[in-house]
């Protein structure tokens, strides 16, 4: 009689990478927080695509304030912001946010991540939002469509990803310590990070997020730039800010300059 074929197992768990935006409370005040909301994200409806969230209240924590969760996790959603996770609060704060079905994330970003950005316009600076790279565990991993990503030696041997299929809405490739090459569309909604540069041969139309890791000199690079969002080590530059003529839909180059975002045709 032949052997039992084994069951195959119903699922797994596996640590991946993920792309978080952290929500940086500068205040408990319910009114305040949905006012900055509203200013800073009331004419960019379409900027945020269900991301995942982190609430950081580490500048509450000394002062043990309460934060009404019921009241601001939905004016989060309202813009598309998925929260899941809270950190650095007191005691009391994380029981709280855990009381509203958030998860614990860690408190500290790993070593050499960017530092938030200090020149968002806020009221009364309440919030502040910053794009991390943090390891956390997750029982659905992130769609990269393993089949088209190949991994090439770089430049003195660094590792570079190329990916040569249209990445779709919702897809998101994260090249680790590595350069990421897309030799086809990123459509509207998919998103391409890298800790070094990212080359685009192609329209760039979702999110593109280079030196993902803190890496001031990194660049992002396309041959048609239509982006949705673009950030070099953290500081970034949204549709809300129409890119000019010169740039717009052509071959150009994203980098930084201090603490600002440069955009420049390629070429000149």
């Amino acid at each position: 009689m032949p052997a039992a074929t084994p069951a195959k197992a119903a699922f797994d768990l596996k640590s991946t990478a993920w792309t978080l935006t952290a929500l940086r409370l500068q205040t408990a005040d319910a009114a305040v927080l949905a006012a900055a909301l509203d200013e800073r994200f009331g004419d960019s409806p379409g900027l945020f695509d269900n991301d995942p969230l982190v609430i950081d209240l580490s500048p509450l924590r000394e002062s043990d304030a309460t934060v009404d969760f019921a009241a601001l996790l939905p004016q989060l959603r309202r813009f598309q912001l998925h929260p899941i996770a809270a950190q650095g609060g007191s005691p009391a704060q994380m029981a709280a946010a855990a009381a509203a079905g958030l998860a614990e994330a860690l408190d500290a970003a790993p070593a050499g991540a960017v530092p938030a950005r200090a020149d968002l316009p806020t009221v009364q600076h309440a919030v502040e939002l910053r794009e991390v790279v943090r390891e956390v565990e997750v029982v659905k991993e992130v769609e990269v469509v393993k089949e088209v990503v190949r991994e090439v030696p770089g430049p003195g041997g660094a590792p570079t990803l190329v990916v040569d299929k249209p990445l779709r809405s919702g897809q998101r490739v994260y090249a680790r310590g590595a350069d990421l090459v897309v030799l086809a569309v990123v459509s509207y909604g998919a998103e391409v990070i890298a800790d070094g540069h990212i080359h685009v041969y192609a329209p760039l139309r979702g999110r593109a997020i280079a030196g993902a890791r803190g890496d001031v000199n990194a660049r992002i690079f396309s041959t048609c730039l239509e982006p949705q969002l673009v950030s070099v080590a953290g500081i970034y530059r949204t549709t809300e800010h129409p890119l000019p003529a010169n740039v717009l839909g052509k071959p150009a180059q994203v980098r930084l300059e201090g603490e600002k975002i440069i955009v420049e045709p390629l070429g000149d």
